[in-house]
């Protein structure tokens, strides 16, 4: 098929940033695209052929967007199931498939994804909502402290809390949650595997994740990471294992606990481009992106090796402010060698919302991390007083 400059049309659900900075890469080789959204004011608003207002968990919604493109991709798990599985039957491609996306929309369907394919993984329990985890510690049957988490609709840190005593569950959600021991580890690490119809499959480096001890989001990505070559080796066959398992199409980001006796255990997976991959559009041959499009349209894959060391940091709203996002000192690490800010486009900020990111290449993995920590002392993402 002829997707340059022709006919065909690429349906993206959902318009986020990932979208946004997939657009890049539809823009570059002149492929019609589609995005549906929410939001009036979605990020992919602005570069895409054809925006389409709608309800991402609404069947007719998708289901009618989904009859006007050719292909069908997503930037966001959360999408109705059920009109992808029926415009999948009715000759639809969806990559993603609808069974794939099945396996890992519910985190406890997730982990027992992980358990029944002798994938390792952290020992978990599911309920059916907060209650029943409640009788479950008072009657001795789960031991603090433990990560809870909700089995849908989480994302950046929410949905996800170390509970230390039965007080910390004050105020979560009554739904269906799992119970997680918690891991002693020494890195969070990931590897994200791109995997084409055809079976072609390539993995990125692995790469090392810091995360906000408050906020439970990433602060940096850090590429390669610091760790044995072993350990590395040991991380990528896992994910290409994981990558096989879900027999994916596109991008699969597997995210992974490096436990304090060097072994890799899986935490969860991402089917679409990931924060953890964003350091690769500065920093690799072929960025995450390009690589989802390529995979997406069985298309030869790019060259995931690396042509430096490259550090992402998260620009998230400050604390304490909310409104008409500023950008406070941006011009400052614009002077700087190998910075790139990236703006997703989000006109409001509020604490800890995700508002873009900063690319920091430099042949030393350490000097590039010596200049992330000042990029992130510099920059604030604040709003208007």
């Amino acid at each position: 098929m002829n997707y340059f400059s022709s006919d065909f049309k690429l349906g993206i659900l959902g318009g986020g940033q990932l979208g946004k900075m997939m657009l890049f890469d539809t823009r570059k080789f002149d492929i019609q695209t589609y995005v549906l959204d929410p939001s009036d004011e979605a990020p992919c608003k602005i570069a895409c052929d054809k925006f389409v207002k709608g309800d991402l968990m609404d069947f007719e919604t998708v289901y009618n967007f989904g009859k006007l493109v050719d292909i069908l991709t997503f930037e966001i798990e959360l999408v109705n199931l059920e009109a992808l599985v029926k415009l999948e039957e009715e000759g639809l491609k969806v990559y993603p498939s609808p069974k794939t996306l099945k396996l890992i929309q519910n985190k406890g369907v997730q982990k027992d994804f992980y358990t029944k394919n002798a994938i390792p993984t952290a020992n978990y329990q599911r309920f059916s909502d907060l209650k029943a985890l409640i009788v479950s510690i008072l009657d001795a049957k789960i031991t603090l402290p433990f990560v809870w988490k909700c089995t849908e609709f989480g994302y950046d840190g929410n949905g996800v809390k170390v509970i230390r005593q039965i007080s910390d569950l004050d105020n979560l959600a009554n739904v269906e949650c799992i119970a997680e021991e918690m891991i002693p580890f020494k890195n969070e690490l990931a590897v994200i595997v791109c995997r084409s119809p055809t079976g072609e499959i390539k993995a990125y480096p692995v790469v090392e994740m810091e995360f906000h001890p408050e906020a439970n989001q990433v602060e940096y990505v850090i590429c390669p990471a610091r760790i044995g070559d072993e350990v590395s080796e040991k991380a990528k066959t896992i994910a290409l294992h994981v990558s096989e398992k879900f027999n994916h199409v596109g991008l699969l980001a597997v995210e992974m606990f490096q436990t304090e006796d060097d072994e890799i255990i899986v935490n969860e997976v991402a089917p679409r481009p990931h924060n953890s991959g964003h350091y690769s559009i500065e920093a690799s041959y072929t960025s995450q992106f390009e690589n989802h499009l390529r995979a997406i349209l069985d298309l030869p894959l790019g060259n995931t090796d690396s042509k430096v060391a490259g550090i992402m940091v998260n620009l998230v709203g400050a604390e304490g402010f909310s409104g008409d996002v500023v950008y406070e000192n941006i011009e400052k690490i614009l002077a700087w060698n190998g910075v790139t800010p990236h703006i997703y486009g989000k006109k409001q900020t509020r604490p800890f919302r995700k508002m873009g990111h900063v690319t920091i290449v430099n042949k030393d993995i350490n000097e590039a991390r010596r200049i992330a920590e000042d990029v992130k002392k510099s920059i604030r993402v604040i709003s208007r007083l």
